[in-house]
């Protein structure tokens, strides 16, 4: 998923982000949910997902990364650069 500015509200100068969800999966090596974590971070590169947003005229300094892993009511979300 990304979100970007908007501006048409003003907006022009605010960070874009991509977030990431996937659910723990063992049998993939994610023995933790940190491992599901890093696991979405790299699939945010490995996918370019920021290229449609720099194509948009926003910077790679402006837009966030995260990563979301769950496991039944457990979530850890980590950043990425």
């Amino acid at each position: 998923m990304c979100l970007e500015r908007s501006e048409r509200n003003g907006y022009k100068n605010d960070d874009a982000m991509i977030l990431e969800f996937k659910v723990q999966d063992a049998s993939d090596g994610e023995k933790e949910l940190n491992d599901t974590v890093k696991a979405a971070l790299r699939q945010i590169e490995d996918k370019k997902y920021e290229s449609a947003l720099v194509a948009k005229g926003i910077t790679k300094q402006q837009i966030r990364k995260f990563g979301f892993a769950f496991c039944g009511k457990k979530v850890l979300i980590g950043s990425g650069l």
